[in-house]
């Protein structure tokens, strides 16, 4: 079994990269992926416990893209932390973020709450600030019950006090993974768009560039997994999964399990080993 997506406290996780590694080895884990959103900073920490694990870790990150005008996310796995331009590209990534950040924070002080930039800075055990220091924010201020109502009354994506943000197109973020040695994936399709829409809009992914995408995730419906697996088979595209780890930002959901049921076979990894040396 293999879990080829979660995060850190250098995201929007609750965990560092050592413990992130250490439970892998706890679920029994032959893989796992740390795949932060935009950056690479905790994965030297990530990698560095590998000689203290049996479990393979493998270097990864996941990048917010816009495709048919919905946020679309997009992992790629195996890509160099070391590759300096990679590295430039997400300084750029984290100001556009940073720039978003403020706006939101206007945004939420002209509705009349007293959250400030500082506030929700000190939320953030790292550089990077996501919405879920924002939320933490919310209830320090008082605006809300807990992360979840800050979620759903002030940042959620529909939310009066959200703030979208410049995003990449998936044939930028599908460059910049392919040039820093990754495997470029889209992330939990079947959370972009139910049905069968994918049967037309992956065959546009896949001559762009993508190699694969996740066909297990926690969320999925047994007929979403098989649809997707199908999907995959058909158009000759590598398969993925994982569980979307967030540590306490995602209560219940566990490495490996996902809700429970989640099992992603490791198999799975030669398929994307072999994306990687073929360049598919």
């Amino acid at each position: 079994m293999i879990d080829l997506h979660s995060h850190t406290y250098f995201s929007d996780g609750t965990d560092s990269p050592e413990t992130l590694a250490r439970l892998g080895e706890e679920a029994g884990l032959d893989a796992l992926a740390l795949t932060d959103h935009d950056t690479v900073d905790g994965l030297s920490r990530f990698l560095g416990q590998q000689s203290q694990v049996k479990v393979k870790l493998i270097p990864a990150i996941e990048l917010s893209c816009r495709f048919m005008r919905r946020s679309l996310h997009v992992l790629g796995l195996f890509v160099d932390p070391e590759d300096l331009t990679f590295q430039h590209r997400l300084v750029g990534l984290r100001q556009r973020r940073e720039d978003r950040n403020l706006r939101m924070v206007g945004k939420l002080q002209s509705m009349g709450l007293s959250i400030t930039w500082e506030l929700v800075q000190a939320q953030a055990p790292t550089a990077l600030v996501a919405r879920p220091h924002f939320a933490k924010a919310l209830v320090a201020c008082g605006a809300a019950s807990s992360s979840p109502d800050a979620f759903q009354r002030y940042v959620g994506d529909h939310a009066p006090g959200f703030v979208e943000r410049q995003e990449l197109e998936p044939s930028e973020a599908i460059g910049w993974i392919r040039e820093a040695g990754g495997v470029p994936l889209v992330a939990h399709p079947g959370r972009f768009g139910r049905g069968f829409i994918w049967d037309e809009a992956m065959p546009v992914l896949q001559k762009a560039g993508m190699a694969g995408f996740e066909a297990f995730y926690g969320d999925y419906s047994p007929t979403e997994q098989a649809y997707f697996n199908a999907l995959a088979a058909r158009l000759g595209m590598a398969r993925s999964g994982g569980s979307d780890y967030h540590g306490a930002n995602k209560p219940g959901l566990k490495l490996g399990v996902g809700w429970g049921s989640l099992k992603v076979p490791s198999e799975l990894l030669a398929e994307l080993e072999n994306a990687r040396d073929n360049g598919a």
